[in-house]
């Protein structure tokens, strides 16, 4: 019995033995496995990607002729008594402030087509009097400049077009789908930074929809080193297609930090093409003045959650022909749900001009279908006229109500105010400071036209219409107030 223990025994521990082995073989096998791995991710190039999308980029110049100085300035203030002495020691020393100075810039762009059109910033070029493309050289080619003249420029979006007479088909690049970019995803940005010529820099896809200061802003946020000269240059993915035009970047001392922008280019791709046949933009306008609709203003309008847009107010054109009213929230435009103003402006922007598109609407409870005709932003802006600033209005008759002091509209008022004739409503006269109101921006002088979606003309009416709210379970009342011409909608609480 013990040598058949004994025996046991020993074949257990050659068990052991050899799963020991089989282990560190195993180990040593996925050691070996990473290493690899390692040398051949350090092995990878992005040499031939850059290689070639590189004679596609270009460098561009632009001079600009600047009015010579009037006087010493810079030495002197102008009207200084010692202003003609020391224009006499300029004249002395063959100094002339009048003579007009040209102005350099540069800047990056990127060629599209073969026949030389190039996409750039619009404020690369612009007051630009002359533009002149550099081509990359290559191994051992000579350097290649041309002319470019301006096809057309887009300030909301900040694309140009120009375009070259070359000799010959030149090489350039294709844009790709910067919906489909993902954070995180490798880019190549190329341009002319500070001046020091073609450069590269390599970066991920930081964050995507930022949106800076534009209604049609969809830009793409990278920490690919982008600079002073960048600008108009293309952002490259790993197949080598254009997915933004490098814009912006946010520094606090002009150089990079790792947070640059450049716009999408399935937005820059619409602007181009317009620019293209047209030479100008054709947006799409509904013609209605919108807001966001906030969690209160829903639970104000009887909506299920926050959403869509809210029409604050449609002057003549396309929407007011179709029968669009204030106080509608747009749900749905040509057949794609709205999630917010920002989504609405872009999808209308984009839409063709004299297109009849389907509108859904939430009003009264429900919701209702328009069909609308699109005009043409560009038009209506250029007929747009601008309005005076509404002073103050004076101290009426008043009641405290939510926060405000108003008063009814008089014809004093109405005066003051410079108000139409016909101009119906409630003057706000006081804001307490500490109320909701004044946090949600009502100040004096500010118009009270509609209360829960019905006029008001009086205090009794506006009484009335926070009693109906209460009546109907509803914790905000919704008022349409009016400044400077310009309506919005504030919800405000009813238990202040």
């Amino acid at each position: 019995m013990q040598a058949q223990a004994r025996s046991i025994s020993v074949q257990r521990g050659e068990v052991v033995g050899f799963m020991r082995l089989m282990w560190l073989a195993f180990a040593g096998l996925l050691f070996v496995l990473a290493q690899s791995a390692a040398v051949q991710a350090r092995s990878e190039s992005l040499a031939p990607l850059a290689e070639k999308i590189s004679p596609a980029v270009v460098n561009i110049t632009t001079t600009t002729l600047v009015e010579g100085r009037t006087g010493p300035q810079g030495i002197v203030p102008e009207g200084s008594p010692f202003e003609d002495f020391f224009r006499e020691f300029q004249d002395r020393n063959g100094e002339d402030d009048n003579r007009p100075r040209r102005s350099n810039a540069l800047g990056s762009g990127f060629v599209i087509s073969e026949d030389g059109y190039i996409v750039t910033n619009n404020h690369v070029i612009a007051e630009a009097d002359e533009i002149l493309i550099e081509f990359f050289p290559g191994d051992g080619q000579p350097k290649k400049e041309l002319p470019a003249k301006v096809i057309g420029t887009d300030d909301k979006t900040d694309i140009a077009l120009l375009k070259v007479e070359a000799s010959g088909p030149l090489q350039y690049v294709q844009f790709g789908d910067s919906d489909v970019a993902r954070v995180g995803d490798w880019v190549i940005a190329m341009g002319n930074p500070l001046g020091q010529g073609f450069s590269v820099s390599a970066g991920i896809v930081s964050a995507r929809n930022r949106a800076l200061s534009g209604s049609y802003d969809d830009y793409i946020q990278t920490d690919a080193a982008i600079n002073r000269g960048n600008s108009g240059g293309p952002l490259f993915n790993m197949n080598g297609e254009v997915i933004g035009v490098n814009t912006a970047i946010l520094s606090p001392n002009g150089g990079s930090i790792g947070i640059g922008f450049s716009m999408a280019s399935n937005v820059v791709v619409k602007v181009v093409d317009q620019l293209r046949e047209f030479g100008e933009t054709r947006r799409g306008w509904l013609g209605v003045r919108i807001q966001d609709v906030t969690e209160d203003m829903a639970e104000a309008m009887g909506l299920d959650k926050p959403g869509g847009a809210l029409i604050s107010d449609v002057p003549n054109g396309p929407a007011k022909d179709a029968g669009l009213l204030a106080g509608d929230v747009i749900l749905s435009f040509d057949g794609v749900e709205v999630e917010d103003t920002r989504g609405l402006v872009r999808q209308v922007g984009e839409t063709t001009v004299g297109k009849s598109v389907r509108v859904v609407v939430h009003r009264d409870g429900g919701t209702q279908t328009v069909l609308v005709t699109l005009g043409r932003r560009e038009d209506a802006e250029r007929a747009d006229s601008s309005e005076d600033e509404v002073p103050d209005a004076p101290v009426e008759e008043n009641a405290d109500i939510l926060g405000l002091t108003i008063s009814p509209l008089t014809d004093a008022l109405r005066t003051d105010l410079g108000l139409d004739a016909d101009a119906e409503g409630l003057v706000v006269t006081e804001v307490d400071e500490a109320s909701e109101a004044f946090s949600k921006g009502l100040r004096a002088g500010d118009l009270i036209t509609e209360a829960g979606q019905q006029a008001v003309t009086s205090i009794q009416d506006l009484e009335a219409r926070m009693e109906e709210a209460r009546e109907a379970g509803r914790k905000s009342l919704l008022l349409l107030v009016r400044r400077g011409g310009e309506p919005r909608f504030v919800a405000l609480s009813l238990g202040e």
